[in-house]
């Protein structure tokens, strides 16, 4: 299952600095706007100390991470919702992938103009928003033009979505995100899902401070504000650190320059891991002589739907799961003393996966 995660912000906020960090890349980066025109895309693993718990206990000859796409995003500025700058372009990248990180620039350095001239993250944020929500209301606007009469005519299904429509071109029009619109049933949802919004996609606030000593600065504390006021998430990083760290390979001598930057893990695990809770995601385990692996799942889904996930074919044949936790693993040290326990579970078709459960599955294609 592909999710994909787009950094967006201002010029200069640090997003290519940051893509680099994170894919281990050179990605292009430069003190002017529009450094990135076409979107860079990297695969990312995501941290998961858990693998290595199993690996210690269930021998194998490989470790698969589940894994993220970041998308490197062009800066945006006022007025791309009317095609200013790369504005077109820029929302029809937005448009593709699950979540928005949204890197706002968080420290002052003459080096690195900012596009206003001013450090101001409050309104670099609402700038972004803004242009995603006006986007959103000419969406909606046509979309409610084009369902109006059916509505008319009693269409129940159309009814719902004029209602919908309604709720949220009032949100926008309170400069809220489609994000914030609460108290929909569940096919309200799904409609809700169907509109592909912009504004509606969930969004990791990532503060770009110059050192890690800095995530509690007066910028971090504005933007955990917002953060608080329309649900999202947020973290503090040092993107130029982030990247100086990541370009040291060997382990040792990596955690070393942690330790004296007083950084227990990087930010760039911390805006992983977060981004993977952002989208609802939830992890299972399969475990062999072969590999061991993490797989990546929607949360609350079924056990054929995690069956699917390896193969469709295991979906479709699907027969029962034998699941285990991995506490079970540690307590009784080796899958076979886990039967032995009573403790290994035959699951069927309804079964919800919980995070971390380690799975076999039985199929007939």
């Amino acid at each position: 299952m592909g999710f994909t995660c787009g950094l967006v912000g201002l010029p200069n906020a640090g997003k290519s600095t940051l893509f680099g960090a994170l894919t281990r890349t050179k990605a292009l980066a430069g003190n002017y706007a529009f450094t990135t025109i076409e979107p860079n895309s990297g695969i990312v693993p995501v941290p998961d100390k858990r693998l290595d718990i199993i690996s210690q206990y269930v021998k194998t000859h490989k470790i698969v991470p589940t894994a993220m796409e970041f998308v490197d995003i062009a800066g945006l500025i006022k007025g791309a919702s009317k095609g200013e700058g790369l504005g077109n372009k820029f929302l029809g990248h937005i448009r593709e992938v699950d979540a928005i990180a949204h890197v706002v620039r968080c420290f002052e350095d003459s080096n690195v103009p900012h596009v206003s001239d001013v450090i101001d993250p409050v309104s670099d944020i609402d700038t972004v928003n803004t242009e995603l929500m006006i986007s959103d209301m000419e969406s909606l606007e046509r979309r409610k033009t084009k369902i109006e009469k059916l509505a008319k005519s009693g269409d129940k299904e159309a009814r719902m979505q004029i209602d919908v429509l309604g709720k949220l071109i009032q949100a926008l029009d309170r400069n809220q995100p489609a994000r914030t619109l609460t108290g929909l049933n569940q096919e309200q949802t799904q409609f809700l899902k169907s509109l592909n919004l912009l504004s509606a996609k969930p969004v990791l606030y990532i503060c770009n401070v110059m050192d890690p000593g800095d995530a509690e600065n007066e910028f971090v504390q504005q933007v955990k504000e917002i953060a608080r006021q329309d649900g999202s998430s947020v973290i503090a990083l040092a993107g130029k650190i982030e990247g100086e760290i990541m370009e040291i390979e060997d382990p040792e001598e990596r955690q070393m320059f942690m330790q004296e930057m007083g950084m227990t893990e990087t930010g760039l695990d911390r805006m992983i891991t977060t981004g993977y809770g952002l989208l609802h995601l939830s992890t299972y385990f399969t475990a062999g002589i072969k590999e061991t692996r993490a797989w990546t799942i929607p949360k609350n889904a079924k056990a054929p739907v995690a069956a699917g996930v390896i193969h469709s074919d295991f979906e479709k044949g699907f027969i029962r799961s034998e699941v285990y936790s991995l506490e079970d693993l540690i307590k009784f040290k080796s899958e076979a003393a886990i039967k032995e326990a009573g403790r290994l579970r035959i699951e069927g078709k309804d079964y919800v996966v919980q995070d971390g459960d380690i799975m076999h599955f039985r199929f007939n294609v």
